[in-house]
């Protein structure tokens, strides 16, 4: 009998927050396992070559950094580069395309005169104003990020406490706290600004990954915009130079250099916690004896080739609704047996999606309405010859496209996207924001491709919850058609407020394809494991515990815990764990070492 390995923490996951716990703890002294599914780390965050043949490494998934302190870079010796850019956005006006808002950050009075060029000069002080007062309230909760948790009544003393050194009157922070904290974001927005087209452009950053209208009375949406406008107590968004896959590159560094032992190709299949067992797959060794020894009809119930180890801590980087599966291996069945018929309809209807290339789909309704996680976003990466010229003559492409590009994201214009995709249709015109990275950092693509003056552009796509996806996958070949539905809806969208056809503008790779790849929900829950292709593992939480949480464990005030003392989450399903931060991985590691 073989003895089991045993370390002090071991580790779920390969993504960045999994390398993040791994290095604070091994640099502790602790003896560290992770484990990867995958054939490398870096989960979402990794910069990958989708395109045969052509030299551009792409941020496949996630590709902008903001909430990463800077802490965190310090203290595990990250060799990482971040480009703050000097464009905030650029948005055309959806009734008259040739004109736009076009937002610099380093010249206030163009910006000024943009909003005068929409005519409603008055927003631009209205939208100053309202950051101005949701910065202090970052300024007070972005330090905290990696600390215990405060309680939501700590949270809001320290915000008018810090007001009144600086002369602001409590009257004016208990104003917004309770915009932000206890009211729909939608009124704030409203009371902000009078232009349709402003007030969508402030709105979309409520609406990252997360399906909410204005006055959702969950104020997921509200989460969503703090965790957007805090990130270093600025709200700035920076382009990391190489690529997401440098940040993740630099963690796994900092992780194996402290001592961690990473093994990729290791599919956790269970967790044990009353024992601290993990048992994984070890995918090599099952390829190999397939390829030697191939797998017939009879023999599909063969053992795979599987391990085992203890941990005196689990800490796991996936998706808590993973977890739970891995903790419990028979409610994966139950699960997928309840979520192909839920997530396939909304509001108890059933769904029925469309779009302009005709393709219909229908599934039952559900009986215990849509549950989560749940996605609800579509990404499409692209590659061009040169940048699309526009239809307002007044802005250089490469002022448009140097920030986030806001397309067809009017405050009406989302309202009624909601409205379509919960109505099980995919919305017409899709809401879209575009980042090119190139602008900004061009050291992903090869010197002959810099040369050509080649681009990439990163479309992100508004309102397409994960229901639709499902709905869609109901019927045989019905996902790939889906898939294609969006990209056809992206370029439509993008088509609308451009000069030229951007499909005339795509590269074309080694086998003489367009140089453009689309990733729905379900791609990125069948290729990443994230359930319902939810990008923050589930519903954001906010960045302190109510009043009467239990914080009685490091795991519980550190906001990691689960209901297994033993087992932490350290990914984005940690509160204060969205986005590519390091947070979940730094607070649980944080949690280990003050037990």
């Amino acid at each position: 009998m073989h003895s089991v390995e045993q370390y002090d923490a071991v580790i779920v996951g390969g993504g960045h927050n999994g390398l993040t716990a791994a290095a604070y703890l091994a640099r502790a002294g602790k003896r560290v396992l992770l484990l990867e599914r995958l054939d490398h780390t870096g989960g979402a965050a990794v910069s990958e070559r989708p395109f045969p043949g052509v030299d551009a490494r792409l941020s496949r998934y996630s590709y902008l950094v903001s909430l990463l302190p800077q802490q965190i870079i310090h203290e595990l010796g990250l060799d990482v580069q971040l480009v703050r850019r000097r464009f905030s956005s650029y948005t055309p006006d959806p009734a008259s395309p040739g004109t736009g808002l076009l937002i610099d950050n380093r010249d206030d009075d163009a910006t000024v005169a943009s909003f005068a060029s929409i005519g409603h000069p008055e927003d631009a002080a209205g939208v100053a104003e309202l950051h101005r007062r949701i910065g202090h309230l970052a300024s007070v909760l972005w330090p905290t990020v990696l600390e215990p948790l405060r309680s939501r009544s700590d949270a809001r003393d320290a915000a008018i406490a810090a007001a009144a050194d600086l002369g602001v009157p409590a009257a004016e922070v208990a104003s917004i706290w309770s915009a932000v904290f206890d009211e729909p974001i939608g009124r704030a927005i409203e009371d902000a600004a009078r232009s349709d087209l402003v007030r969508g452009v402030v709105f979309t950053d409520a609406l990252i990954g997360t399906f909410a209208r204005a006055d959702d009375p969950t104020l997921q949406q509200n989460i969503c915009f703090l965790y957007h406008l805090i990130g270093g107590g600025t709200g700035d968004w920076d382009v990391p130079v190489g690529g997401m896959g440098a940040v993740t590159d630099a963690l796994r560094r900092a992780a194996e250099e402290a001592g961690a032992e990473i093994r990729t190709l290791a599919e956790v299949t269970s967790i044990q916690p009353e024992h601290g067992l993990v048992a994984y797959v070890d995918l090599a060794a099952e390829a190999e004896l397939e390829a030697t020894e191939p797998m017939s009809t009879l023999d599909r119930f063969r053992p795979r080739p599987g391990v085992v180890v203890r941990g005196e801590w689990i800490l796991s980087g996936a998706a808590p609704a993973v977890l739970e599966h891995l903790l419990d291996p028979a409610a994966e069945q139950r699960a997928v047996a309840a979520a192909y018929a839920a997530w396939s309809a909304a509001r108890g209807t059933p769904v029925q999606w469309s779009d302009a290339d005709g393709i219909l789909g229908t599934a039952p309704a559900p009986e215990d309405g849509v549950p989560h996680p749940e996605g609800a976003q579509v990404k499409v990466n692209l590659l061009l010859r040169r940048l699309p010229e526009l239809l307002d003559p007044a802005v250089d492409p490469s002022a448009a496209f140097g920030g986030t590009f806001h397309i067809n994201e009017g405050w009406a214009q989302l309202e009624h996207a909601y409205l379509e995709a919960e109505a099980g249709r995919i919305p017409d015109p899709l809401p879209c924001e575009i980042y090119c990275h190139t602008l900004s950092d061009p050291s992903i693509l090869s010197p002959e491709l810099q040369a050509s003056g080649a681009q990439t552009l990163t479309v992100f796509g508004l309102h397409v919850p994960h229901r639709l996806a499902v709905a869609a996958d109901a019927i045989p070949g019905g996902h790939d058609a889906f898939r294609d539905a969006l990209q056809a809806a992206v370029l439509r969208s993008l088509d609308s407020v451009i000069a030229e056809p951007i499909e005339d503008l795509l590269l074309l790779d080694a086998e003489g394809r367009p140089c453009i790849e689309t990733r729905t929900t379900l791609d990125l829950e069948r290729s990443l494991a994230m359930p319902g292709g939810n990008i923050f593992h589930g519903p954001l939480s906010w960045p302190f515990l109510e009043d009467d949480a239990p914080r009685t464990t490091a795991a519980e005030r550190w906001g990691v815990a689960t209901a297994h003392p033993r087992v932490l989450l350290c990914g984005a399903g940690a509160r204060r764990g969205g986005a590519v931060s390091g947070l979940g991985g730094h607070n649980a590691a944080m949690a280990v070492l003050d037990a």
